[in-house]
This record gives C-alpha cells, sequence and structure tokens, in this order.
C-alpha cells in the first residue's frame, strides 16, 4: 500500500488486522427469532413494574414495556388486563388498569420476585421475616384456611403487595398495585 502524502490520511491500518469475531453469547450469535423476553424478576417494584408505573394509561405502558403486550380493553370496559405478547399461560403474569390507568400486576409463576424478595411456594414465616412488621394476615374469601398477607410499601409509596396462601400456608400467587384495585380478589372486583 503506497504511503498517504503530506496531507492526506489513510482509512487503513499500517499492519494487518484479523477481522472482529463476536464473543460467543453475545448479540452478532444471539437467535434474533427468538420470543420477547418474559418479565424479569428484578422488575418489580411497589411503584410499578420496570419502567411501567401506576397511574400510566395502556398506551404509555405499551411504550416503555419490552417485547409487546397483548390483550385490549372492550368498548366502554372500565376494568382489563394486559399481559406479556406470547406468554403461553395469562395467569402467570398480567397488568389490570381500571378507569385507563394501570393499578396493579398479579403474579402466579415461580420465576417473578416481589419487591423485598417474597415469591411463589414460600410460607408464612418466610414472608413474616422478609416483611417483619409489616404483614396484615387476614382469611383468604375462597380458599378455607388459605390467607392473604398484605403488605404496605414502608418506602414512601403508596403501592401494596399482597400475597395469597393455600391452606398450607403457602403462597400461590401474588400481586401488587395502589388501592382498592390491589385488594379486588375476582380480578376486576
Amino acid at each position: 500500500m503506497p504511503e498517504p502524502q503530506q496531507g492526506q490520511y489513510s482509512d487503513q491500518p499500517d499492519e494487518d488486522v484479523p477481522p472482529a469475531t463476536a464473543p460467543p453469547g453475545s448479540l452478532a450469535s444471539a437467535d434474533l427469532s427468538a420470543d420477547p423476553p418474559d418479565p424479569l424478576p428484578g422488575d418489580a417494584h411497589f411503584d410499578g413494574y420496570g419502567q411501567a408505573m401506576f397511574g400510566m394509561d395502556a398506551d404509555q405502558v405499551r411504550s416503555v414495556w419490552v417485547g409487546g403486550l397483548d390483550g385490549n380493553a372492550a368498548e366502554g370496559e372500565a376494568c382489563f388486563h394486559l399481559s406479556p405478547a406470547g406468554q403461553p399461560v395469562i395467569a402467570d403474569f398480567a397488568l389490570m388498569f381500571e378507569n385507563g390507568k394501570f393499578v396493579r400486576y398479579s403474579v402466579a409463576s415461580d420465576a417473578l420476585v416481589a419487591p423485598g424478595g417474597g415469591r411463589r411456594g414460600m410460607d408464612i414465616a418466610q414472608i413474616q421475616q422478609l416483611y417483619p412488621g409489616r404483614v396484615v394476615q387476614s382469611p383468604h374469601k375462597y380458599v378455607e384456611g388459605g390467607h392473604y398477607l398484605r403488605i404496605p410499601d414502608d418506602g414512601g409509596s403508596n403501592g401494596v403487595l399482597v400475597f395469597e396462601t393455600d391452606a398450607d400456608g403457602t403462597v400461590t400467587e401474588w400481586r401488587v398495585g395502589v388501592p382498592p384495585q390491589v385488594d379486588y380478589v375476582e380480578g376486576c372486583s
């Protein structure tokens, strides 16, 4: 290669350089046709989920959600749910909207962790240990011997975490939201 003349610049290196390669597991070797990501375990918080904050409307939540959301409000419907696009079991994770605003999310998946560390499969004692002095226990409306474990946010938001247990005291699902919607036991009612 000829040397550049004064005032000229070369875009080529002075020596041979091997072609660039991406390390294994990087985006270059990723399967871009794969399904969109599931909700992440660490995205749960008392004032929303990930970048979706309570009080946002459905369009705002869709704009910050990675991977898309399935579901729509029927004409005139005051309460509806959205779930991650392609999620095989809708109950695993759902966002609830009432009067046009994001007010709650519900989880029935073992993979996700509630704010503060609680999760499905834990028992009442483990939940009480994670949230000392904050757990308000009440009888379950439909599960004989089951309970609701209600935990207000100690960080200043008006968000509330509710665990539901079976008769053995094992958490079967949980939800986070704002009152009164977080306390609805039948989804939208």
